[in-house]
C-alpha cells in the first residue's frame, strides 16, 4: 500500500523524511510511486538547472524552446521506426535518444541554414522551424499513435506512470550533465561569455555549442515522461531566472538553480497528493511543478522589491564568469 495515500501537504514531507531516514539507517524500504515521481523530477531539475544558465547566457533560450517542441517529431518517428522493425520499443531510452538527437540536429540544421543561406533573422528562423516541425510531429502523433497515448504522455507528461527505470534514466542524465560540467566547466564558461575569445584561446566553441545541444536533447527525453516536452523549458529557465534575481556569479547560479528546481519538484508532488487526498482532484504533477516554479519566481521578485534597499541591483549584463 502507498504510504502517502490520503495524506496532506505537510504530512507528505513528514512521511518522506521519515522513510528517507529509515532507508539511510539500513531499513529495507520499497520505493512508493510518489517517491519515484519526486526522485525523477528532482533528477530532471538537477539536469536542467545545470544546463539552464549556459543556455540563457548563450542566448539559446528560444532555441531551447524550439527544441522542446520539435523533439516530439523525433520521438514519434523513433516510435514508428521501432514499431516497424521490432513491433514495439516506444519507451526504450536508447530509441528515444536517437530519435530526439535526430530531431535536434534537424532543427539546428534548418535554423542555421535559413540564417546563413536565406539571410533570415535568427528569431524568425527559430519560429519558422519550430512551428513547422512541431506541427509535423503533432500530425504524425494524431495519425499513427492514437492507440498508444503517445501524444498525451509526450506533450503533457504523466508522472503517475513513472517507474523505477525512469528514475534510473533521469539520474543517469543528471550524472552525465554533472560530469560534463565538472570536466569542461572552464571551456563552457568561456565559450558562453565570449565565443571569439574562446576561439583565440583554442577552445572549440562550436563543439561545446553542439554539446549543449546534445545534452538539452537528452534532458528533454529524460523529462518527457514526467513533465512532457512542452513543460521542460520551465525547468531550463525558471530556476535560473529566479536565482539570477539574487546573484550574478555563474558559479553560484549553477548550484542555486538546481536547488530551486528540486524544491519546486517537492512542492509539486506533495500538493498533487494533497489535492487528490483532500479534494479528489487528479492534477497533473508536472503541471503543478511548473506552476510552483512560476510561483517561486514571483516570490523572488517580491522579496527582491522588499530587499532593494539592502541589496545592490543586479547588473544589466549577463552573469559574471567568476
Amino acid at each position: 500500500m502507498n504510504p502517502y495515500w490520503d495524506c496532506g501537504f505537510c504530512e507528505f514531507f513528514q512521511i518522506f523524511f521519515s522513510r528517507a531516514f529509515d532507508f539511510l539507517t539500513g531499513v529495507p524500504i520499497e520505493a512508493a510511486s510518489d517517491e519515484i515521481q519526486l526522485g525523477t523530477l528532482a533528477a530532471v531539475a538537477l539536469s536542467c538547472g545545470l544546463l539552464g544558465p549556459f543556455l540563457v547566457l548563450k542566448r539559446m533560450t528560444m532555441f531551447a524552446n524550439s527544441l522542446s517542441h520539435t523533439i516530439l517529431l523525433g520521438i514519434v518517428l523513433a516510435f514508428l521506426f521501432a514499431s516497424s522493425l521490432w513491433g514495439g520499443g516506444m519507451f526504450s531510452p536508447s530509441t528515444l535518444m536517437l530519435g530526439s538527437l535526430a530531431a535536434a540536429l534537424l532543427t539546428a540544421a534548418f535554423t542555421e541554414g535559413l540564417v546563413k543561406f536565406f539571410r533570415l533573422q535568427e528569431d524568425a528562423s527559430v519560429g519558422l522551424v519550430f512551428s513547422a516541425l512541431f506541427a509535423l510531429g503533432i500530425l504524425l502523433v494524431t495519425l499513427y499513435t492514437r492507440d498508444v497515448h503517445l501524444s498525451v504522455e509526450a506533450i503533457m507528461g504523466n508522472a503517475d506512470a513513472l517507474q523505477i527505470g525512469d528514475f534510473k534514466f533521469a539520474s543517469l542524465l543528471a550524472a552525465l550533465n554533472l560530469s560534463v560540467l565538472i570536466i569542461f566547466y572552464r571551456q563552457l564558461k568561456i565559450s558562453a561569455f565570449d565565443r571569439q575569445y574562446a576561439s583565440t584561446l583554442g577552445v572549440p566553441a562550436s563543439f561545446f555549442h553542439f554539446l549543449l545541444l546534445f545534452l538539452s536533447s537528452a534532458v528533454s527525453v529524460g523529462a518527457f515522461r514526467a513533465v512532457g516536452v512542452l513543460l521542460v523549458l520551465a525547468f531550463l529557465t525558471g530556476p535560473y531566472l529566479t536565482a539570477r534575481l539574487f546573484s550574478s556569479r555563474l558559479s553560484r547560479l549553477l548550484w542555486i538553480s538546481p536547488i530551486l528546481g528540486i524544491f519546486a519538484s517537492g512542492i509539486g508532488v506533495a500538493f498533487s497528493r494533497h489535492a487528490l487526498s483532500a479534494f479528489g482532484l487528479p492534477l497533473s504533477t508536472g503541471g503543478v511543478v511548473v506552476c510552483a516554479i512560476g510561483l517561486i519566481y514571483g516570490i523572488g521578485i517580491f522579496l527582491k522589491l522588499i530587499m532593494r534597499g539592502k541589496l545592490q541591483p543586479c547588473p544589466k549584463e549577463n552573469a559574471s564568469p567568476s
